[in-house]
């Protein structure tokens, strides 16, 4: 008889989640956070100074439109798949260049004078959105492609958290330091958080190539499409599509004029900054780890399902502050209920998008994708101000909880909560 040893009949022990913490991960940290500050300057930081400078909420909510290279960033990243920038490589060498851009652009946007020079701002804030949309393509692209397929979950909370966490700096200390010395410093201060990121971008390494780089602009721009459209036929390219837009959708338009819904209720810079350092913080750490390691446990499919109740559910917080009134303890709870209900969704959104990607054209296919994600933040977003105009604050976030549903409805076609997949 031949004997059997415990080894062969006895599966091997899947690894814990501390085998996922790794230099690769503590990478992210600084690119996710590299990757959130412009975003978040351009929502919350430059939407408290237009504010104060005596812009109405309609002019504000059309402010938003300035943030339209995000839904199209697709058309440029080919040419972040073709090209490369001599010993930093396809990947930083684009990093770098974006993330020096943005630090120029965002603190002589500061400079500026919102009444006498409205137009030059409006300018300013397109190519800070430009850089920022330009840096992210790139930013997907490289996290895609230095993580192994088991790592993907993980990995997207890590930056995603770390991405919210960039908002504690225009969502907060730059809103307290804004009562207490010239905008013009506020906004170089801003930026020099985008140093840290762009340190990290010239000490990592390049990731390698999958297959070969698309040899002409012709194959940077085809190939992608039609690897996606014909990898499962063109009805479930579109299910996935418009999952992808819907899914955040909700969540998009509650927190977009946030900054302003709060100064509207009654409350202080110093307060909203105040409590937004206290809550954002713990409530995207908590996000982060929570959502992080329940994905690696729950797959893909199903933190979709969950985090995605709890991204919804964040949203009637917001409402139920409009109808209580200027209340810093609520407004605590809320920002800690929408920070870890948000990141939760966010992580699992983004992993869903690495996974649907094809690692020989990461940096087109993601863009595309998070283009798509970003179409409701841009343009819908831009008639906030005058739906809030007509229905009230309370009124706009119960429709923009009702709005969270369809995204949700999805997912029993893309992501079936018993489909085994890798998360």
């Amino acid at each position: 008889m031949t004997n059997i040893s415990s080894s062969q009949i006895i599966p091997p022990v899947a690894p814990g989640w501390r085998s996922y913490l790794n230099r690769r991960m503590l990478t992210l940290v600084f690119l996710g956070f590299s990757s959130g500050l412009p975003l978040f300057i351009l929502i919350n930081l430059v939407q408290a100074w237009l504010s104060k400078a005596g812009l109405d909420v309609k002019a504000i909510g059309l402010f938003t439109l300035v943030m339209f290279p995000y839904p199209w960033k697709f058309l440029w990243s080919p040419l972040m798949d073709r090209f490369s920038f001599g010993s930093l490589g396809r990947r930083r060498g684009w990093m770098a260049l974006t993330q020096a851009g943005l630090f120029f652009a965002i603190g002589s946007m500061g400079m500026l004078n919102p009444q006498t020079q409205l137009s030059v701002i409006i300018g300013c804030a397109i190519m800070v959105a430009f850089l920022s949309a330009s840096q992210d393509i790139v930013i997907d692209a490289y996290t895609r492609e230095i993580l192994d397929d088991n790592e993907q979950g993980l990995g997207a909370a890590v930056k995603v958290n770390a991405y919210k966490i960039a908002g504690l700096v225009p969502g907060a200390l730059s809103l307290i330091l804004a009562d207490h010395i010239a905008w013009s410093w506020v906004f170089w201060i801003t930026a020099a958080f985008i140093l840290p990121g762009l340190i990290c971008t010239l000490l990592v390494k390049e990731p390698p190539s999958y297959g070969e780089p698309p040899k002409n602009i012709r194959e940077a721009v085809v190939l992608p499409f039609q690897e996606f459209v014909t990898r499962d036929g063109w009805l479930n390219a579109l299910w996935i599509l418009s999952f992808i837009f819907l899914y955040r959708l909700g969540d998009s338009m509650a927190a977009t004029l946030a900054t302003k819904f709060f100064l509207d209720l009654g409350f202080q810079l110093t307060q909203i900054g105040a409590v937004a350092k206290l809550t954002l913080f713990w409530g995207s750490i908590a996000g982060g780890v929570v959502g992080g390691i329940w994905m690696i446990k729950l797959g893909i499919n199903r933190a979709l399902w969950i985090f995605g109740v709890a991204q919804a559910l964040s949203i009637l917080g917001f409402a139920l502050l409009a109808h209580s009134g200027p209340n810093l303890i609520l407004l605590g709870v809320v920002l800690a209920s929408e920070a870890f209900g948000v990141g939760l969704g966010t992580s699992a959104f983004i992993a869903f998008i690495a996974r649907s990607t094809d690692p020989r054209y990461t940096a087109t296919q993601f863009a595309l994708f998070t283009s798509l994600a970003a179409v409701p933040r841009t343009f819908t977003t831009s008639l906030i101000g005058f739906i809030v105009a007509e229905t009230g604050w309370f009124h706009f976030f119960l429709i923009c909880f009702a709005l969270a549903i369809p995204g949700m409805l999805l997912l029993f076609k893309v992501a079936p909560w018993n489909e085994k997949k890798s998360a």
